[in-house]
């Protein structure tokens, strides 16, 4: 049987669930996640695309411009706030889940981190990561 992921937002009003391997899991120090986060970094699996995710609940959606120019779309809940997942204009198969929004994120084994150019010396992260100072090319 293959891993399901299953998770949601604080307060149970936005939920998920996932029956597909994420293609990448990794801490982001872009100055967008650290403003959703409210700390230094966010942590985020990408699955490679939603047709495996199943969604209940209608979030609150924003849009933002990252560093690449591209627009990135966060989905929060518009009950508790918590940020659930995020969506790409430039790649609209991806589904992107923030780390503290699964029902177990110990499933989260970061790969690396990105945006390291962003990043500030008391955001202190697995040394032994590969680090990349933007969004490494796939």
């Amino acid at each position: 049987m293959d891993l399901i992921y299953t998770g949601g937002c604080a307060c149970g009003t936005i939920r998920y669930k996932i029956n597909e391997k994420p293609m990448f899991m990794n801490d982001c120090q872009c100055r967008d996640c650290q403003r959703m986060s409210g700390t230094g970094h966010g942590s985020y699996l990408t699955f490679p695309t939603r047709q495996s995710v199943s969604l209940e609940g209608n979030p609150t959606n924003f849009e933002m411009v990252g560093d690449s120019g591209n627009t990135k779309t966060s989905s929060f809940c518009p009950n508790c706030g918590s940020p659930v997942y995020m969506t790409f204009a430039a790649m609209p198969n991806l589904f992107t889940i923030h780390a503290t929004s699964l029902d177990d994120p110990n499933l989260y084994q970061p790969q690396a981190v990105t945006y390291t150019k962003r990043g500030y010396v008391w955001d202190h992260l697995d040394p032994s990561l590969p680090k990349f100072e933007t969004m490494p090319q796939s």
